[in-house]
């Protein structure tokens, strides 16, 4: 989980390829209309997010109740992790990929392809909640060294 930029496709692809667990990305159960906003440069409210966050949660308790998955989601509040998390909490782990506003901004104006402008980048730093609970990650670190770190705390 982290803020648009902060690695969560790179990071999880690669923890994917040293696992053999099946990654999955958010992004892919967005609506047509909330790429639209985003694309757009508007910002997505609670009520955009809440359809989004629903249809998550119930494929991931789909996907895990037969095997290990990786998901990566903004899962920027509290309140979208309780309710991405609700049902599985025994079997789900929160990776925090943290990073600060300039480094990300960064990354985000090299990235090419994507529908979220580097413009929608303080919106996503306002809603941010940092969990209290999460494997915290440096982001400035190598994808390798994330990827051990992240090995590390979860066997």
């Amino acid at each position: 989980m982290g803020v648009s930029g902060s690695g969560k496709t790179t990071i999880g692809q690669q923890l994917s390829a040293a696992t053999g667990y099946v990654f999955y990305d958010a992004d892919n159960f967005h609506t047509k209309e909330n790429v639209a906003k985003m694309h757009a440069g508007i910002a997505l409210t609670d009520e955009d997010r809440w359809p989004w966050l629903k249809n998550i949660n119930q494929f991931v308790t789909e996907k895990i109740a037969t095997a290990h998955i990786i998901f990566g989601c903004s899962a920027l509040k509290k309140v979208y992790r309780n309710h991405l998390g609700s049902g599985i909490e025994d079997n789900c782990r929160w990776v925090y990929l943290q990073g600060d506003y300039a480094t990300i901004l960064e990354r985000l104006n090299k990235r090419t392809g994507h529908y979220m402008p580097p413009t929608l980048l303080q919106s996503q730093f306002d809603a941010l909640e940092i969990p209290a609970d999460a494997i915290e990650i440096d982001i400035r670190q190598t994808p390798e060294d994330i990827i051990a770190q992240i090995i590390k705390a979860i066997h």
